[in-house]
């Protein structure tokens, strides 16, 4: 098979993680460089812009290599929609290099294709289900924090110390919202939402 032919996709969920691991396993099995693509997003659907122009080089003379399958995606529906779209409708196979079994170019019997779909969906639906564990333990550790009293973000900016005083001026209506504001040092909108919180 020609090298046009065969290509990789690796994703990562955010900007900051690293991809390397997946961009080198997939050179190790052939792909080249420039027929690798990347998306740096949630794998929570396939609204992914480098995806949709990986499917859009597929033929049914294509091999698509992924690290792992939850690389691919994590919902389980859409994940086993997606490997429909490219092994049946496309034509093109597919290889996951974590896990062997999940190699379409085996086996192109009827017995080969069930048993490829069979371990899909079993795949696919342990990776959507991990991921939703985690986001519950996620949840729910933010829930046991804050029910101790821990805080999450920025800690609130101290107030300037003439605050009230100015506030008193403000309320009492011997300055104005702009005066009052300038005073503290503070942006109108801001004076304005800490003196309504009072």
């Amino acid at each position: 098979m020609s090298k046009e032919r065969i290509y990789g996709y690796a994703r990562v969920s955010t900007r900051e993680q690293n991809e390397d691991r997946q961009i080198i396993a997939l050179m190790k099995m052939g792909v080249p460089k420039q027929n690798i693509y990347l998306d740096k997003l949630s794998g929570k659907n396939f609204e992914r812009p480098q995806y949709k122009k990986l499917l859009g080089r597929l033929d049914c003379n294509s091999v698509l290599y992924i690290k792992s399958i939850d690389r691919l995606g994590r919902s389980y529906r859409d994940l086993s929609e997606q490997w429909r779209i490219i092994t049946k409708e496309i034509g093109a196979d597919v290889v996951v290099i974590d896990m062997p079994i999940l190699d379409t170019r085996r086996d192109k019997n009827l017995l080969g294709t069930f048993i490829s779909d069979l371990i899909l969906a079993l795949l696919s639906y342990v990776a959507e289900t991990e991921y939703l564990t985690i986001h519950q333990r996620q949840a729910e550790g933010i829930a046991i924090a804050k029910a101790n009293g821990c805080k999450f973000g920025r800690p609130p900016k101290q107030l300037p110390e003439n605050f009230y005083e100015v506030y008193q001026e403000w309320k009492s209506k011997k300055i104005s919202l702009s005066q009052a504001a300038k005073e503290c040092g503070m942006p109108r909108s801001t004076f304005y939402y800490k003196a309504k919180c009072l």
